[in-house]
């Protein structure tokens, strides 16, 4: 490829250098060599003008022109930019093909997808499931504002937080109120936002199923459990005392049975909830109850401590939360040996709110466990849980009340040193203690 540029090169140095010294040897014979070879030279220029003409005109053209035959410098770079502007139209083809082969994929996807440009928070681009989605139709939302476009919809704080926006769940669709949506903000580029709306109505019915079925057994199993252990507190081991161990080993099971279907039913009443009726807490008879309700538990088996530093109250439902802290505090007393220490402590934190904090001297949880410690039935360890009469649902219970009260949930735990439940409340939902919900706790 270079050689041929330079034998063009040389071609055409050999037809410049040929024309000027032929037009001085005629120079010569007529007498006026300088006029001769300045108008060999203009004439040269000129052809020269004229074919650079030619190069803007096949650069500027609508259509490929077909390069003309010759061999100098310019019959190159003729034949380069026609191989140049063919691999182009070839290569934009290509990208024309992946880009409608691409549209076609977005339009058939079940999810809404909204190309979103970042700055004006404005719509670039959708496929055909935002228009059945999220009601936006061409060319009427093309460059719209998305908060605009979508005013049935909180979007303007939710576009506002950016990569930190939280999926907003359970949102109705803008096109049609019996559609339930799930919509989630994607930054893919310093300009460039993908919003992701996907339809989970079937999946909100089937969890909606799936509750109520729960609470109605959970329900129906209340009376059932109640007779059984009824009778069985009635039976006497004096009259067959072979019967003294299965009859203990079924009343046991039939409490656990029995509290196993109290913390189902709580968490369907949870569940059915979307909000909870806020009260004053009173922190300070509260944690005095958590103390008692540990030292019951205990029977003297551990050192428990309270320390309270907050010295402020809770916004916030009493009963539910009573429920998750008990839940922590029984948690803490049944999988700490004998001997080991369980220390509550309520303090406040560095952005203006509240901790509750239990902390034990178990044998601590391997990290892998951390992740899923709050999901219903799961169980570190089947038979330490069966041992210790827990039903696996004890730390959902405390995730979903804080999670009604904006309050977060920390684990921290290492294996043979002891774990610490941590319940993280905002400045929003402390307040002041005052006189009439102060007692004495310290012990």
């Amino acid at each position: 490829m270079a050689s041929a540029s330079h034998h063009a090169w040389f071609r055409t140095l050999a037809l410049l250098a040929g024309i000027l010294a032929a037009a001085l040897l005629l120079g010569l014979a007529i007498g006026q060599p300088w006029p001769a070879l300045t108008l060999a030279s203009l004439a040269v220029v000129a052809w020269h003008y004229w074919k650079l003409l030619g190069v803007q005109q096949r650069l500027t053209a609508r259509r490929r022109l077909e390069p003309k035959p010759g061999q100098g410098i310019w019959s190159a770079l003729d034949h380069l930019l026609y191989r140049g502007q063919t691999e182009m139209r070839i290569r934009k083809r290509r990208l024309l093909a992946m880009l409608r082969a691409y549209r076609a994929a977005a339009d058939v996807l079940p999810d809404a997808v909204v190309v979103v440009e970042r700055n004006q928070q404005r719509i670039l681009w959708f496929n055909a499931a935002a228009t059945t989605l999220l009601g936006l139709r061409h060319p009427e939302h093309r460059n719209a504002p998305v908060a605009t476009a979508l005013s049935g919809l909180p979007m303007a704080p939710w576009l506002a937080a950016g990569r930190n926006a939280e999926p907003m769940n359970d949102v109705p669709s803008p096109a049609d109120p019996n559609l339930r949506l799930q919509l989630r903000l994607l930054p893919y580029s310093e300009e460039f936002w993908l919003l992701i709306a996907r339809d989970i109505t079937q999946t909100m019915r089937v969890e909606q199923m799936r509750r109520d079925f729960v609470a109605n057994v959970s329900h129906e199993l209340r009376t059932p459990l109640t007779v059984v252990h009824g009778y069985l507190e009635m039976l006497d081991e004096g009259d067959n005392p072979q019967w003294a161990p299965m009859l203990e080993e079924m009343r046991r099971q039939s409490l656990r049975m029995t509290r196993l279907v109290e913390d189902l039913l709580t968490l369907s009443r949870l569940d059915a909830r979307d909000s909870l009726q806020e009260e004053v807490v009173a922190m300070a008879p509260l944690l005095a109850s958590l103390l008692r309700e540990a030292e019951a538990l205990s029977q003297g088996r551990h050192r428990i401590t309270l320390e309270d530093t907050a010295q402020v109250d809770l916004r916030g439902a009493n009963k539910e939360l009573h429920s998750a802290f008990s839940n922590l505090v029984s948690n803490a007393v049944r999988y700490t040996p004998d001997g080991g220490s369980i220390h509550l402590r309520f303090v406040r934190n560095a952005d203006g709110g509240a901790n509750l904090e239990v902390q034990d001297t178990g044998p601590g949880i391997p990290a892998v466990h951390l992740p899923r410690l709050t999901e219903r039935f799961y169980r570190v360890s089947n038979s330490r849980s069966r041992d210790s009469g827990g039903t696996g649902l004890g730390l959902a219970i405390v995730k979903h009340v804080l999670g009604l009260h904006s309050a977060q949930l920390n684990i921290t735990s290492e294996v043979e040193k002891g774990s610490t439940f941590l319940c993280r409340f905002d400045a929003n939902h402390v307040l002041a203690r005052t006189p009439h919900s102060l007692s004495g706790i310290s012990r």
